[in-house]
C-alpha cells in the first residue's frame, strides 16, 4: 500500500512539473518568436541609420533637431517621465507595468540617435522594447502578477538575444540584474527557451553579431600573469565607477540648468557636435565598433576611454536613446588594451579583460560577465574572465548604471 501511495505522489509530481515546463516552453517561444522579430527589425533599422551616418557624415549636424524629435515622439505617447530600463526592472518585482507604447518610442528614438551620430549603445532599447513587448503579450493572456514578472524578464533575454547574438549571456543577464547578489534561477527555462528562440530569428534574417579574435593568450595560468590580471580589473572597476559617476554628474547638471525637456536635448546635441568637431572625429559617436574592433587587435588611443565616456555622458543624459552597455565595451576594450601594454600583457588579451571587467563592474552581474566573455572570445579564457569578473564586481562597490537594481546580499559579506 505504501509503495503504491509513492507511485502516486511521483506521478502527480512529475505530471505536475511537466505541465509547469509546457507552460514556460509556450511563454518562451511565444515571447521569443514575437520579440526575435522586433529585435530583428530594430537590428535592420540600426545597421540601416549608422550606414547613412557614415555614408552622410553632415547627418551629425541634425543632431540637436533629432533631440527634439525624440521629445516629441515622447511627449505624445505620454511618456514624458519615462524611466528606461530602470522602470523594466522596477516591473519585473513589483506592480509597476510597462506601455506598449514604449517599444515604438524607443526604436524610433534610438534609430533617429544613432542616425545623427549620438553616442549610445542598443542593448537598452533591447530591453526596454523586448519588456514593453512581452507584458503586451502578458496582457493578452491574462497573466497574473508573478507570470508578468516571466514575461517580462523572457522580453529582456530574447531581444538582447537577438540583437547581440549572445543567447547564453541574454538569458543568465535577465536572471541576474534584476537583484545584485542573488539568481532567480526558477525564470531559467522560459528566459533560455525565449533567447534561443529569439537568436534563431535573427540568424533566419542573417542578422550580424560580434564576435572578435584575440591574440596573446597566456599560455597557462602562472601568479605573475594572474597578478597582472587582478591590477587590470583594479583598473576596470575604478573606470566603471568613474563612469557611472560621470553619467549621473552630467544628468543633475542638464537638470539643474535645462528644466524643459526640449533645451536640454538640443544644447546636449549641440554640445556633442561641437566636441566631434573640435576634435575633428567620428571615432566616438553612435556605437563605435569600428574602435573596439581596433582595440581588441592591438590598438587603441590612451585618451579613447575617457573620451567615449564625455560623449555617451552627454549623449544620453540630455534624453537621447540607446543605452550604455556598447559604450561600456568600448570604454573598457580601450582602456585594457592600452593598460595591458603598461603592465606587460598583450594589448590584444587586455582589451578582451577590460571588456569583461567593465562590464561587470557597472552591471554587477558577474556570472553573465564570464559568460558575455565566453561567447564573445571563445572557452580559452574562461578563467582569465572569472578572476577580471570577480575582482572587478568586489572592487566596483554598489555603484552600477542602473539606480532600481535591488541590492539583496552585500557584496563585502562573506557568508
Amino acid at each position: 500500500m505504501g509503495k503504491l501511495k509513492n507511485i502516486t505522489k511521483i506521478t502527480k509530481m512529475t505530471g505536475y512539473y511537466m505541465a509547469v515546463f509546457l507552460k514556460w516552453l509556450l511563454v518562451g517561444l511565444v515571447v521569443g518568436v514575437t520579440v526575435g522579430l522586433f529585435g530583428t527589425a530594430f537590428a535592420y533599422a540600426m545597421k540601416t541609420a549608422c550606414g547613412l551616418r557614415e555614408t552622410y557624415p553632415y547627418l551629425l549636424f541634425g543632431l540637436p533637431f533629432s533631440g527634439l524629435l525624440i521629445v516629441v515622439i515622447y511627449h505624445s505617447a505620454g511618456l514624458r517621465r519615462h524611466r528606461g530600463t530602470n522602470r523594466v526592472l522596477l516591473s519585473v518585482r513589483t506592480k509597476s507595468r510597462i506601455p506598449a507604447r514604449v517599444a515604438p518610442a524607443i526604436f524610433a528614438g534610438t534609430v533617429l540617435t544613432h542616425l545623427c551620430g549620438g553616442s549610445a549603445g542598443r542593448e537598452g532599447a533591447a530591453l526596454q522594447m523586448g519588456g514593453s513587448i512581452a507584458q503586451q503579450l502578458g496582457r493578452w493572456a491574462k497573466a497574473d502578477e508573478k507570470t508578468m514578472h516571466v514575461f517580462t524578464m523572457c522580453g529582456m533575454s530574447a531581444c538582447f538575444s537577438a540583437l547581440f547574438g549572445t543567447p547564453v549571456t541574454a538569458a543568465i543577464f535577465s536572471m541576474e540584474v534584476v537583484s545584485v547578489g542573488i539568481m532567480h534561477y526558477s525564470v531559467l527555462v522560459p528566459c533560455a527557451v525565449a533567447s534561443l528562440s529569439a537568436l534563431a530569428v535573427s540568424n533566419y534574417f542573417h542578422v550580424g553579431h560580434m564576435h572578435f579574435q584575440v591574440s596573446g593568450f597566456p599560455v597557462n595560468f602562472d601568479f605573475l600573469t594572474g597578478g597582472k590580471v587582478c591590477i587590470l580589473a583594479v583598473g576596470c572597476a575604478l573606470v566603471s565607477m568613474l563612469f557611472c559617476i560621470c553619467l549621473h554628474k552630467f544628468g543633475k547638471l542638464y537638470e539643474h540648468y535645462f528644466k524643459s525637456h526640449y533645451v536640454r536635448i538640443f544644447v546636449g546635441g549641440c554640445l556633442v557636435v561641437a566636441l566631434a568637431v573640435i576634435l575633428r572625429t567620428g571615432d566616438y559617436l553612435s556605437v563605435g565598433e569600428r574602435v573596439i574592433e581596433e582595440a581588441v587587435s592591438g590598438q587603441a588611443r590612451p585618451e579613447a576611454f575617457l573620451l567615449k565616456m564625455l560623449f555617451t555622458a552627454l549623449t544620453l543624459e540630455a534624453g537621447f536613446k540607446g543605452g550604455e552597455i556598447v559604450p561600456t565595451l568600448f570604454i573598457g576594450s580601450t582602456f585594457g588594451c592600452v593598460a595591458a601594454g603598461l603592465l606587460g600583457l598583450s594589448p590584444s588579451f587586455g582589451a578582451m579583460i577590460g571588456m569583461v571587467g567593465l562590464f561587470c563592474g557597472v552591471t554587477n552581474c558577474p556570472v553573465t560577465s564570464v559568460l558575455l566573455g565566453l561567447e564573445l572570445f571563445g572557452g580559452n579564457g574562461i578563467q582569465w574572465f572569472l578572476l577580471a569578473a570577480a575582482v572587478s564586481y568586489l572592487l566596483s562597490g554598489n555603484y552600477g548604471l542602473y539606480s532600481k537594481q535591488e541590492i539583496l546580499d552585500a557584496k563585502e559579506k562573506a557568508v
